[in-house]
């Protein structure tokens, strides 16, 4: 083969390449962006909302209500457990991994149970399982109803509200399953704490 042949053979490759990198690389991550951003601008920045001009998080990820000891707060509904480092930790999402009869999930999830009972005063009989299990991702931002109800009286009383006041607030915020039949009914934890100190004021 000769050295023009070779030649030619390498520029239609590098002309190849830098057409596919223009229509590929820029091209289509342009389009795609600005169709994101048209389109559904909140859930491609983030899904984030504010109050009084402030980020106080994201609709997507779930957060605590904990003092720095970790203990719950009573005035604010608590979400779901996490196992994403620390606690919702968006660098570390993931699971525990553990399997069901691993002795540090059920060691895990009896601890849950005790600090439910003692919190809300209640029967470990009527805990829901989001209670007292981490999601897969460890940042899930909803909770059961079951659970957002379990914890009406104890936030109600803590906020000096009546429990009819704040159980309504959260049926207001039970959301549907995805497209009327994926899934089960839940509550964002976020949006609903947020309506929460709005009904106090």
């Amino acid at each position: 083969m000769s050295t023009r042949t070779t030649a030619r053979q390498y520029w239609v490759a590098i002309r190849a390449m830098l057409i596919f990198t223009l229509v590929l690389g820029v091209g289509y991550t342009a389009v795609i962006t600005a169709v994101g951003q048209l389109a559904f601008s909140a859930k491609a920045n983030g899904s984030l909302i504010e109050v009084d001009g402030e980020s106080v998080g994201s609709s997507l990820i779930g957060q605590g209500y904990t003092d720095e000891e970790g203990a719950a707060l009573p005035e604010w509904f608590q979400s779901r457990p996490s196992a994403a480092g620390d606690g919702y930790d968006g660098g570390a999402s993931s699971g525990s991994n553990y399997g069901p009869e691993n002795a540090d999930l059920v060691a895990a999830i009896e601890d849950r149970e005790s600090a439910i009972v003692e919190l809300e005063g209640v029967s470990p009989e009527s805990i829901p399982a989001d209670a007292l299990t981490a999601s897969a991702s460890g940042l899930d931002p909803h909770i059961s109803p079951e659970y957002a109800r379990l914890q009406v009286e104890r936030v109600a009383d803590a906020r000096g509200l009546t429990a009819d006041e704040v159980g309504a607030l959260v049926e207001e915020h039970v959301q549907g399953p995805d497209v009327g039949f994926l899934g089960a009914p839940t509550v964002n934890v976020l949006e609903l704490n947020i309506a929460l100190a709005e009904l106090e004021g």
